[in-house]
């Protein structure tokens, strides 16, 4: 048995979460959506004259719109979902524990998405 095989040394296994760069980059990247999306609204509300619920239910009426605020709304739930991870993660060190409060997340968050979702394509 080589140094290498009982997983000590330079090219030892890491074992555990090894998606640090791939959620980093999600964190970013689903922020920049949310300050884009946030952009948007506020240029839609200091450029519009009519600022009744017609008004804004007609600019949440369009297709593109829908598809945005869609897009925008997952964004904000995976973003939500990173920041609860790492923090059971780093705060909650009984497995059980842990495990019933990432469920109770992603459970909580799915049922956010599905709401919200349907609330903005009712309009």
């Amino acid at each position: 048995m080589s140094i290498n095989d009982n997983g000590i040394g330079p090219k030892r296994r890491v074992v555990g979460a090894s998606y640090g760069m791939r959620d980093w980059l999600a964190q970013r990247v689903t922020a920049v959506i949310m300050v884009l999306y946030t952009a948007t609204l506020v240029l839609s509300f200091l450029s519009g004259q009519n600022f009744t619920y017609e008004g804004w239910a007609g600019l949440f009426a369009q297709q593109w719109f829908k598809l945005v605020t869609a897009v925008t709304l997952i964004g904000l739930f995976y973003h939500a979902w990173v920041g609860m991870r790492d923090v059971w993660m780093d705060y909650v060190r009984a497995v059980g524990l842990r495990l019933t409060l990432q469920i109770a997340t992603i459970a909580w968050l799915i049922g956010c998405a599905v709401w919200s979702i349907q609330i903005i394509w009712s309009v």
